[in-house]
Parts: C-alpha cells; sequence; structure tokens
C-alpha cells in the first residue's frame, strides 16, 4: 500500500478542492485559462526535477511510487504533481475571490 501513497495524497487534494468547482469556483469550464495559468510553470518545474534527477541531487523512494517513470526518469506521480497541485490552488484561489466579491462570478 505505501506505493499508493504519492497518487493517493494526489487524489486526496482533488477530492478535497472539487466542491469548490461545484459551488461556482468555474475553473474546469475554462480549461483554455486553466491550461495558461498551470502549464508554463509545470514545465519549468518538471525540467527542473528532471536535471536534479540528472545530477543526482536527489531521487523518488521506490517505495512511495508506483514504479512507472516519464522520460529521464521522473516519476509519473511527480509529473501529476505539478499539475494537481497548482489545479487545487487555482480552484481555491477563484473561490476566495468569488467569496470576497460576495458571490459574484468573474465572467472572463
Amino acid at each position: 500500500m505505501d506505493h499508493l501513497q504519492y497518487l493517493l495524497l494526489l487524489a486526496g487534494c482533488l477530492a478535497v478542492t472539487l466542491p469548490l468547482e461545484l459551488s461556482g469556483a468555474r475553473v474546469y469550464r475554462r480549461p483554455g485559462r486553466l491550461g495558461r495559468a498551470v502549464l508554463p510553470v509545470a514545465a519549468v518545474f518538471v525540467a527542473w526535477d528532471i536535471l536534479a534527477i540528472a545530477g543526482g541531487a536527489w531521487r523518488y523512494n521506490p517505495r512511495y511510487v508506483i514504479g512507472l517513470t516519464l522520460p529521464l526518469s521522473l516519476p509519473l506521480e511527480e509529473a501529476l504533481f505539478f499539475l494537481v497541485i497548482p489545479v487545487c490552488a487555482v480552484l481555491t484561489f477563484e473561490t476566495v475571490q468569488r467569496l470576497s466579491r460576495g458571490g459574484q462570478r468573474d465572467m472572463r
């Protein structure tokens, strides 16, 4: 079960923030905007991780990952981390922003 911990943590983050979308955050309904917010930063951190792994600066304990790696030895869970956590952050931000405006939606 240890090898699923990273994936379960990511799934838990998505599950905890999913109600924010259902309450009107409208993040998943605007995939282009979400992609422009998340993908450039994710690309930088994925590259950083790949360089750190290649240079021996860090590694991932095989006990906590499923063993599926993307090119250049990046564990799947780590690549997903750079997508899931920012999406959860954007969901949280959009909800807080909407609530601070008194529940009004931003139609951008």
